[in-house]
C-alpha cells in the first residue's frame, strides 16, 4: 500500500522541526545505568528509557509528529494505521490529545495490554490475522471506510523524523558515546537513529538487534536488498514486520551491523533487566541487551547507548512463567 507520505526520505531539518512540535506531548526520558550490567558485559551501558513515555513506548514521538503536523482539514477526518501494538496505542494517544478519531488494525494475537491501551486512549480496533498480508488487506478496508490519514508505523517520513528525536536527546544527555544499539523490526527507530547520528555524530557506530526467529532485517542487510517474511513467530511481538523502502535507505547506508539473539537469550536479557535495572521492558526491548551479552568483543570497553523502546507488557503472560 503506497501513500504520498511514504515516498520522501526525511532530513535532519525534519528532525529539528519534529523535536519542537512534539515537546508538549512527550517526556524527555531518563538515561539509567547499572554497575551489574556493566560488569556482566564489559561495556559502559546507558539505557535510554522510552518505556517511561506516557503511552509506554518511543512510538509516541513519531505518532505525535504525524498527528500534530496535520492541517485542520486533514485532522478532521482522523488518522488510521495498522500495528502490532505500540504504534497503535501511541497514535491513539496522540489523536486523543488532538481530539480527532483514530482507527487501528491489530493482529488478533497482539498483547491484551496493548489492545487495552488503544481503547483507553480512544482508538477503535479492527482485528486481523497475524500476518503482514492480512494486516495490510484489512487496513485497506478500514481506511476506505473511515477516510483517515494513513500514518504508517515506520515507513512514514514524519514518523522516522519523530523517532529520530530520541537519539537527539540521548547524545545531549550522555557525552562521548561510541555506539548506539536499538531493536529492529520495520526499522523506524533505527532509521531515526541513523538520521540523527549521521548528522550529529557521524563517527558513531549504529547497531540493530533482532530476534533469530524474525531475522529478515539481518538477512536483508547481508543480501543487500529487502527480504520480507510474512508471519514470523517470536516472543518479540514488536519486531515481526519487514523493512520498507524508507527504512531500508537508512539501514543499508548507515547501520554498522545487525546482531541477532535466540528466544531464550531474549527472555534471559528481559529477566536480567527487570532484576538489575529495575524497569519493566517488553521482550522486543530486551533484544539489544541480549545481543550485547552474546557479542562481548563487539562492545567491550565502549560507551554504548541502549534504546529501551517500550514497556507495555501483559503481566499475566510473562515469558518465564510456565
Amino acid at each position: 500500500m503506497k501513500d504520498m507520505n511514504e515516498t520522501r526520505i526525511p532530513t535532519f531539518d525534519d528532525v529539528l522541526a519534529a523535536h519542537e512540535r512534539i515537546k508538549p506531548h512527550i517526556n524527555r526520558t531518563p538515561v539509567l545505568k547499572s554497575e551489574y550490567l556493566n560488569g556482566l558485559t564489559g561495556a559502559d551501558l546507558y539505557f535510554k528509557c522510552e518505556n517511561f513515555q506516557e503511552p509506554g513506548a518511543f512510538k509516541v514521538r513519531g505518532a505525535s509528529n504525524a498527528v500534530f503536523g496535520l492541517d485542520d482539514e486533514q485532522a478532521a477526518k482522523g488518522v488510521a494505521t495498522h500495528s502490532s501494538g505500540n504504534h497503535a496505542l501511541c497514535l491513539s494517544y496522540a489523536a486523543g490529545r488532538r481530539g480527532i478519531p483514530c482507527n487501528v488494525v491489530m493482529p488478533r494475537t497482539a498483547p491484551e495490554a496493548k489492545k487495552d491501551a488503544v481503547r483507553r486512549y480512544g482508538g477503535v480496533i479492527t482485528e486481523c490475522e497475524p500476518s503482514t498480508s492480512s494486516r495490510e488487506a484489512t487496513f485497506a478496508e478500514v481506511q476506505a471506510r473511515t477516510g483517515g490519514e494513513f500514518v504508517h508505523p515506520y515507513n512514514d517520513p514524519r514518523v522516522i523524523a519523530g523517532q529520530a528525536t530520541c537519539s537527539l536527546e540521548l547524545i545531549d544527555q550522555i557525552d562521548g558515546l561510541e555506539a548506539v544499539i536499538a531493536p529492529i523490526g520495520g526499522g523506524g527507530m533505527i532509521s531515526g537513529t541513523c538520521l540523527t547520528l549521521s548528522n550529529k555524530a557521524p563517527g558513531m557506530e549504529i547497531y540493530a538487534a533482532e530476534p533469530e526467529q524474525a531475522d529478515d532485517a539481518y538477512r536483508s542487510f547481508k543480501a543487500g536488498h529487502i527480504i520480507a517474511d510474512d508471519a514470523p513467530v517470536t516472543i518479540a511481538d514488536g519486531l515481526k514486520v519487514p523493512l520498507k523502502e524508507n527504512t531500508w535507505h537508512f539501514v543499508s547506508n548507515y547501520v554498522t551491523d545487525i546482531l541477532t539473539a535466540s528466544e531464550e537469550e531474549i527472555i534471559d536479557a528481559m529477566k536480567i533487566t527487570w532484576k538489575y535495572l529495575r524497569i519493566v521492558m517488553e521482550p522486543s526491548c530486551a533484544v539489544p541487551l541480549a545481543t550485547i551479552i552474546k557479542n562481548p568483543d563487539t562492545f567491550r570497553g565502549k560507551r554504548v547507548g541502549v534504546i529501551v523502546t517500550g514497556g507495555n507488557v501483559d503481566l499475566d503472560k510473562l515469558p518465564w512463567i510456565k
